[in-house]
């Protein structure tokens, strides 16, 4: 893989699938996995498991359509790729996305990164959301709220049908996995709504089953296995045993904010 810097503090990372990543300096962790590749991460794990399960289901504000929460927006690929997954499926739903982002300047610079060429339909959503943080065309919004997205769950009214919970990894953005964050998320979902995550660690999934969710395998896409999550019992997908992981490892434990403040 090839790695190199750019024009400012940037380094832009490329992945196994040929399309380029960054580093984040301050999280000292890539925004997406190198070994499944930017692009193929944010198909595989996120929007298409996302939206083989919710379907054309009613969103939480009653009107036909889908309310998804991108935590956190970063370099803006599972938003980018919730566009070309409706494109290519042919898929006329309306669609909100709400992103939670602390690094305005990111998301200020991603003019000039580098996407893959099956987002080049998409550059006017790129150039909006990198001059007014938004975007709409009437089928579809999207909103970068910059700031905390644990004050954004805290304050915000909106119900969700999807969740790309996709944050930086627990070891080095351990908040946003936390019993208490799930917590605040569970509150904001739809009955059949649908999480999903990269993250396969036991302390994360006791933290969602803490808070009224039932874990899943997620479908084999010939990437690395994550989770899928859900307040609904009757996800057509293979339900993980939490109570049999926590007998075989008696001292696992969801993560506490306590113990990172």
């Amino acid at each position: 893989m090839d790695r190199k810097p750019e024009t400012g503090n940037r380094v832009l990372v490329e992945t196994e699938d040929g399309t380029f990543t960054a580093r984040s300096s301050l999280f000292d962790e890539c925004y997406h996995s190198t070994r499944d590749g930017a692009l193929k991460e944010s198909l595989k794990k996120h929007v298409e498991p996302a939206f083989s399960l919710i379907g054309n289901r009613q969103s939480g504000n009653g009107k036909r359509g889908l309310t998804i929460l991108d935590i956190c927006f970063g370099l803006g690929y599972n938003t980018l790729a919730t566009l070309y997954h409706l494109d290519r499926e042919g898929l006329d739903i309306p669609v909100h996305i709400l992103s939670p982002e602390f690094d305005e300047a990111l998301v200020r610079s991603l003019v000039d990164f580098p996407y893959p060429e099956v987002f080049a339909p998409y550059r006017n959503v790129i150039e909006s959301v990198a001059e007014k943080g938004r975007y709409e065309n009437g089928k579809i919004r999207i909103d970068v709220i910059f700031g905390d997205a644990r004050e954004f769950l805290n304050t915000t009214d909106a119900v969700f049908d999807i969740v790309y919970q996709d944050a930086f990894s627990p070891k080095k953005n351990p908040l946003l996995w936390t019993k208490e964050y799930f917590a605040d998320l569970a509150c904001h979902l739809t009955p059949e709504a649908v999480v999903t995550t990269y993250s396969s660690a036991t302390p994360v999934r006791m933290g969602m089953v803490e808070n009224g969710l039932y874990v899943y395998e997620p479908p084999a896409e010939g990437v690395r296995s994550g989770t899928i999550a859900s307040p609904s019992p009757d996800l057509p997908l293979k339900p993980i045993d939490m109570a049999l992981k926590k007998v075989r490892n008696p001292s696992a434990a969801p993560l506490d904010d306590k113990d990172f403040k």
